[in-house]
């Protein structure tokens, strides 16, 4: 006979919530989110069920200060669950600052924990500055790398994936290095990073293809123009290629590829004239960043792999000097959420 009052059985995993970290409260994080929420709501398949993480006093004043800028289409934060971590010192929207940088920092700590526990079965960021976490004494290149921490892994990647407007292909980029100086890139790449990332930009495209094609940028101009612009291409890069593809002869690889022709074929696919690769891995941040903002700034999704669960967050920063005004944008963090709810 059960137990009155025991605990209810677990939730199966896609009923599960998706965990929000609301970013740094001087930023528009909390504007997106509510929007976000408020847009998908109105959808046949409706918003995701989520729990935001935190203050709960700062995003009332938050909500309130939108409705008053003349935001009508907001979620309610008091019809959503909470996890209140409150705000030490006060944060006004735009001024960037120590006190925001805890806050965010704070945030997404608890909002990782509560997937790691199995509370929720994703996790979604909303932006946050690296400076202000600075301040706060947080010395992390970016939320990727203290989600790693969290989570105990040694490293995990950066994807950036957006569906396209008419649906069906994905515009799908890998980053093999992430937020270090340009000056370093080419000490920290190698061929068992390149095999790395290539393994998981395969897994991700595995999802949405048996056999995918996947391409790879060079690092120096022209892909190194045989010897004459730079030699990682043809010492390194290429055979480390090679190698890979004799291990996976299921997959169609393509690179070192000239970077500056290597996304060509995506920015035709994105305007509907014909087929793009299922997926890109760029070798440093604009390299790969410059295409996919180009095209989908506001569809793309910043994805995290190799931790124990998915992470999306919204293609974009702070916009501290807009924080307030009501005129944020919410189609990228739209798309994080939708995102973390199919993925996952």
């Amino acid at each position: 006979m059960a137990k009155t009052g025991a605990d209810p059985p677990p939730l199966k995993p896609d009923q599960r919530p998706l965990a929000i970290a609301l970013g740094d409260p001087a930023g528009i994080g909390a504007e997106v989110t509510l929007k976000a929420l408020a847009a998908l709501a109105r959808r046949p398949e409706g918003a995701p069920a989520v729990v935001l993480v935190g203050c709960r006093r700062w995003l009332s004043q938050t909500h309130r200060q939108l409705r008053g800028a003349g935001c009508s289409l907001l979620a309610d934060p008091e019809a959503l669950a909470l996890e209140d971590v409150p705000i030490g010192d006060p944060v006004a929207a735009g001024a960037a600052g120590a006190a925001g940088g805890a806050a965010g920092f704070a945030w997404l700590s608890r909002a990782a924990q509560l997937v790691l526990e199995g509370r929720c079965r994703a996790l979604v960021t909303a932006p946050i500055a690296k400076a202000a976490w600075q301040l706060a004494g947080h010395s992390y290149p970016g939320q990727t790398e203290r989600l790693a921490q969290l989570c105990g892994v040694a490293e995990a990647s950066m994807l950036f994936t957006a569906r396209h407007p008419s649906g069906g292909w994905r515009f799908n980029t890998l980053l093999a290095t992430t937020h270090i100086p340009l000056a370093e890139v080419p000490a920290a790449l190698s061929p068992a990073l390149i095999e790395r990332q290539l393994e998981r930009l395969l897994g991700f495209c595995r999802r949405f293809s048996e056999r995918p094609r996947l391409v790879v940028a060079g690092l120096n101009p022209h892909a190194g123009e045989a010897g004459h612009l730079g030699r990682e291409e043809i010492d390194w890069l290429g055979p480390c290629l090679q190698a890979w593809q004799q291990r996976h002869p299921e997959v169609l690889l393509e690179g070192p590829q000239p970077p500056d022709s290597a996304f060509l074929e995506a920015a035709a696919a994105w305007r509907g004239q014909g087929q793009a690769a299922d997926g890109f891995l760029a070798l440093y941040h604009d390299q790969g960043l410059i295409p996919v903002k180009l095209l989908a700034f506001d569809r793309a999704v910043n994805t995290t792999l190799g931790l124990p669960f998915l992470r999306t967050s919204p293609d974009h920063g702070t916009a501290f000097a807009i924080a307030g005004k009501g005129i944020a944008r919410s189609a990228s963090m739209e798309a994080a959420l939708e995102t973390a709810a199919e993925l996952s």
